[in-house]
């Protein structure tokens, strides 16, 4: 495989990385942008976009993020917090009277943000209709007991993040969020990124392939007993009445269509580059957030045991936080990660952004090989 696109000198250890990771990782498709100072150091893709029509991947090719599309939804909130129009620290029942319902009344925007609201799962029995219209599964959200008594613990709030984000920015703005996101991020930005996708674009998004099983039957097992139907973790993934599991459904017409502000972003590996390129500095005169409010999102909020994944992690307001992002960042850094692989972040103190986007799900909750090996060769450059 040959990588294309665009290179700064001194920065050739990433397209190795890059190409690294179709010899020995797997890789199908996939693209890498990192922007540093504020301009595109590395800007390359590779690979094929569908396989079984031998598409290559192309510089335009979008793909599903998964769970990087919270990172976003986490500059959307901040945004409104910047702008006076949200108060992180007030409940969310002030700004969505039905969240207060089973004992919620006192989880505030920053908890829910942090994922120590207690709902990280939808128990309503919904059709796949009724979660891509958006109305009914936010209702139920709002009518849920909690798992746990909000703000003593943190757990992931895997899909149920981006609906209760997504509904207090409705609220707000009086926009869908999608529409919040691409009138105040992606044109001022130019960003080919969006969460509820224009039918015109579907052409050029990826196709997703799943993770390939373990061969082993214990190892599949163990999985089974981490992550099955019966566990938290489970109920968490799959969403609203096992709806969502890693399967042909992430490439349909009807998912990229609707809006889930926290696991259907679809764009390019440049978008999220960009996107946070301007949250920590200009990108072509624009600024996104702050200093200011971008020092206090990526302060620590959640820390230690999650209650859902079983795992250590680490929370700001709305964005993950090292360790979680790779190794060898610098403790200003933030961003998140996604189901499978993709992953964007912003290092304040080495004035880089990153995003790297595929279509090769992987299985895991601690990281992906091939984003540690463009990381470490991202940081040798530096």
């Amino acid at each position: 495989m040959e990588a294309r696109g665009r290179v700064e000198p001194g920065f050739a250890p990433v397209v190795e990385a890059f190409t690294d990771n179709f010899t020995h990782h797997g890789e199908v498709g996939a693209a890498v942008c990192v922007y540093r100072h504020g301009r595109p150091v590395v800007d390359i893709w590779g690979g094929l976009a569908d396989r079984q029509q031998d598409r290559p991947w192309s510089e335009d090719t979008a793909t599903l993020v998964f769970s990087s599309t919270k990172g976003i939804t986490a500059i959307c909130a901040n945004l409104l917090a910047e702008r006076g129009l949200l108060d992180l620290d007030a409940p969310i029942a002030s700004y969505w009277p039905e969240f207060a319902a089973e004992g919620k009344a006192g989880v505030t925007v920053r908890w829910a943000l942090s994922h120590r609201a207690g709902v990280p799962a939808v128990d309503a029995h919904l059709t796949l209709e009724q979660v891509l219209g958006w109305d009914a599964v936010v209702a139920a959200i709002a009518g849920q007991r909690p798992e746990w008594e909000p703000g003593t613990a943190h757990g992931y709030h895997a899909r149920t993040f981006g609906w209760i984000a997504g509904e207090v920015v409705r609220r707000i703005t009086e926009q869908t969020f999608g529409g919040f996101l691409a009138n105040e991020v992606v044109a001022p930005l130019s960003l080919d990124f969006w969460v509820g996708l224009p039918e015109a674009e579907e052409a050029r998004v990826a196709t997703i392939y799943p993770p390939v099983p373990p061969a082993d039957p214990k190892v599949r097992q163990a999985i089974e007993a981490f992550m099955g139907p019966g566990t938290l973790l489970g109920r968490v993934l799959s969403g609203p009445s096992g709806l969502f599991g890693y399967n042909d459904m992430w490439n349909r017409r009807e998912l990229h269509a609707a809006e889930m502000p926290s696991s259907n972003g679809i764009g390019t590996a440049r978008a999220l580059a960009r996107a946070y390129a301007a949250v920590i500095g200009e990108v072509d005169g624009v600024r996104v957030l702050a200093p200011a409010t971008v020092a206090a999102a990526s302060q620590v909020q959640a820390d230690g045991p999650d209650r859902v994944l079983g795992v250590a992690t680490r929370f700001g307001t709305g964005f993950a936080l090292p360790p979680m992002l790779g190794a060898g960042l610098s403790r200003t850094a933030f961003g998140h990660p996604g189901a499978g692989g993709s992953l964007g972040f912003a290092d304040p103190d080495a004035g880089v952004s990153f995003g790297y986007v595929m279509n090769q799900m992987k299985l895991g909750v601690s990281g992906d090989e091939r984003t540690a090996g463009l990381i470490k060769a991202l940081y040798r450059c530096l």
